[in-house]
């Protein structure tokens, strides 16, 4: 009964999960860098992925999940901004170069057991400030111009499938590896990933790097405020009352994301 329940959830967590990122993508049509990324950096499949972790298994695993979560995300941070300092080079190896460092990050993590959330929270925020350092102070990225991406239905649905499948893989590795691994893997940067992917072949590498600094911003900031609000609410609240709380909490914090955004990014 509980392998049943666990594969109709993660099933469930695929549809869902890949039925968001379409929209998103779709939501997203394309008024320059800033608002592409802050967009993208909305939480999205990190909803659905603590939603389906609590449902499969409780509040209090997902709630224990959220303890590696904001330090995973600290490493989505460096991994946009790898991506936009190796990415000079080319795409295909600034996406690469992103990935292995963003693995082996997550990799130490698993390795050292990592189980204490205000280191967490510390390693998170040197990450936010480090990233924003990089690609403001440093890389000089400047914001690209207004302009149309068009996505073709392969594309949408390319995006849709991958989305979909990364939270269903959240939702599975918590159940057999533990909550460690549900919140490293509900941190995965598969929006980013995507919306990187499909940004470079719409407008090119030039735009696809900019839009690395409103998703760190907005992703960095909204996503970990959402996990945060998650370990709390989701033992306070339940699961629904929980989300949905939680969510809203992240976008009160998004709000100031996109002031800030659209004020001090160069």
């Amino acid at each position: 009964m509980n392998n049943l329940f666990l594969l109709l959830n993660t099933l469930l967590a695929f549809i869902i999960g890949g039925l968001w990122i379409i929209i998103t993508t779709a939501v997203a049509d394309r008024f320059g860098s800033k608002i592409g990324g802050f967009i993208g950096g909305l939480p999205s499949t990190v909803v659905v992925a603590f939603l389906f972790i609590g449902l499969a298994q409780s509040p209090e695993i997902a709630s224990q999940a959220t303890t590696v979560f904001p330090l995973i995300i600290g490493f989505t941070g460096l991994f946009l901004t790898s991506f936009a300092v190796i990415g000079k080079r080319s795409f295909a190896a600034g996406l690469s170069g992103a990935l292995i460092l963003w693995l082996s990050l997550s990799s130490l993590t698993v390795i050292f057991k990592v189980e204490n959330f205000a280191f967490s929270i510390i390693g998170y925020l040197v990450s936010l400030v480090v990233s924003y350092l990089v690609l403001e102070k440093y890389l000089f990225l400047p914001s690209a111009d207004r302009g149309r991406i068009y996505y073709s239905k392969l594309q949408i649905a390319a995006r849709g499938l991958f989305g979909g499948l990364m939270i269903a893989f959240a939702v599975f590795m918590s159940k057999v590896g533990g909550p460690i691994f549900g919140g490293i893997f509900a941190a995965f940067p598969a929006v980013f990933i995507s919306t990187l992917f499909i940004s470079y072949r719409s407008r090119g590498l030039g735009f696809s790097r900019a839009m690395t600094k409103p998703m760190l911003i907005t992703g960095m900031v909204t996503i970990g405020v959402y996990g945060i609000a998650v370990r709390y609410l989701y033992l306070t609240s339940g699961i629904i009352l929980g989300t949905l709380f939680s969510y809203l909490i992240s976008m009160v914090s998004a709000f100031f994301a996109y002031q800030f955004i659209q004020k001090k990014l160069t």
